[in-house]
């Protein structure tokens, strides 16, 4: 708005058009240019000429509604340590892709096997004991898997035996043979089921109830069988193995009397399959992970078979953990970073790389409240990494999305 030249449109002007009669020709053309000169020919008084100022803050802006409600909308990024917090010596730690020679069980004891020999550390007071020296003849320890109930655990070995301890007495309560020919690399709780894998191929159900064991056994690998996970449901078992080959089996197939038919083979793998992990959030949704002529990891639908996505990592990928609390995938490496990547699923975009290992990366496990990793390397160490944050106490848990009828076979 121009209240000058209102007012003198106001005044000023009137007079102009009162005496216009009595201007000469040329005294009328220097008014006309006059007036065009000094933008004075308008016909709008009230017009914007520049865009309106802008207000004047009454209030700090962190007091206003407005930036409280973006504040509150926008989740404020999480920090992600890019070191360890807490480094443990590990000597004697087999470097072994196809072995799995930790396990953090639902007590908060982490269980690793060095050499011949387990040992528990108890995270709550940082205390470590010894469970169990194997002899060398039997050894080496080439895996450890915590039952669901945290107190007991199951050791298996170079020797095709797997024994059963309890962690708390200290004491074993049996030892289960027969079931492989050679050693057993990969093992699986499903309640009161141990499922075993071997180097020689097979998968072993054993009912540890019972006397006679074995209660079914999947055949279907070539090679060894280096990674096993049972889904959260405990209805379907994911396996891999050094033939580059992923099994789905369905517990509902199963049969004692005849070998069991697996429900998907997925060959898309070039390299072995040892990082097997089920989401979380989505019970059908199954991640795996390549040796180093592979380096991808890969995403399929259990239900179907499909293979949802493929992402190159760039280097052999040891193990695969999901988070609890956020959709996130972990994945840790071997040549040439030994690395800890964490991933945002499902746009598998890189949130943080972790380094510090000086080998590769072949064992994590998570703490039972998700929030710590450990992980344990070639290099003879075991570092624990605050890499999913802690869980909001408000947070409830995510639904997992069953799809109806889950439990029976598609057409399509």
């Amino acid at each position: 708005m121009d209240f000058d030249y209102a007012h003198y449109m106001l005044t000023e002007g009137r007079k102009i058009k009162e005496n216009q009669t009595a201007c000469s020709p040329a005294r009328e053309a220097y008014r006309k240019q006059l007036a065009e000169t000094l933008n004075m020919n308008r016909t709008r008084i009230l017009a914007f000429k520049n865009k309106p100022p802008a207000p004047v803050e009454l209030f700090p802006s962190e007091h206003s509604t407005a930036s409280a409600h973006l504040t509150k909308s926008a989740k404020p990024r999480r920090h992600i340590p890019q070191s360890s917090e807490r480094t443990l010596d590990a000597p004697d730690l087999v470097d072994d892709f196809y072995l799995n020679l930790l396990d953090w069980g639902s007590s908060n004891v982490l269980a690793i096997a060095l050499g011949n020999t387990v040992y528990l550390w108890d995270a709550s007071d940082s205390s470590t004991s010894e469970l169990v020296t194997v002899d060398d003849e039997n050894g080496p320890v080439t895996s450890v898997n915590w039952a669901p109930d945290g107190r007991h655990i199951a050791i298996g070995l170079n020797n095709s035996e797997v024994q059963l301890w309890d962690s708390t007495a200290n004491r074993q309560l049996r030892t289960l043979r027969g079931c492989h020919r050679s050693r057993v690399g990969s093992m699986a709780w499903n309640n009161h089921i141990l499922t075993t894998g071997g180097m020689d191929g097979q998968i072993v159900n054993n009912d540890v109830r019972i006397r006679s064991h074995v209660v079914e056994t999947y055949r279907g690998h070539q090679q060894e069988v280096c990674g096993l996970k049972w889904s959260a449901s405990g209805q379907q078992l994911a396996s891999g193995g050094n033939d580059n080959v992923v099994h789905i089996w369905d517990r509902s197939m199963a049969s004692s009397n005849s070998p069991t038919q697996w429900l998907h083979r997925l060959e898309e793998h070039t390299s072995a399959v040892k990082a097997l992990a089920w989401c979380p959030f989505q019970s059908n949704l199954l991640a795996t992970g390549g040796g180093g002529g592979d380096r991808t990891i890969k995403f399929w639908n259990t239900h179907t078979g499909a293979c949802l996505n493929s992402v190159d990592t760039g280097s052999q990928v040891c193990s695969l953990l999901w988070s609890k609390n956020e959709r996130e995938l972990l994945s840790s490496h071997g040549f040439t970073q030994n690395q800890l990547t964490l991933w945002k699923y499902p746009s598998m975009v890189k949130m943080a790389e972790l380094t510090g290992h000086t080998s590769r990366v072949l064992y994590m496990a998570q703490s039972p409240d998700g929030c710590t990793v450990a992980s344990a390397a070639g290099d003879e160490t075991l570092r624990f990494w605050n890499v999913f944050g802690v869980p909001e106490v408000a947070k409830t848990a995510p639904k997992v999305n069953r799809e109806p009828f889950s439990q029976l076979n598609r057409i399509r």
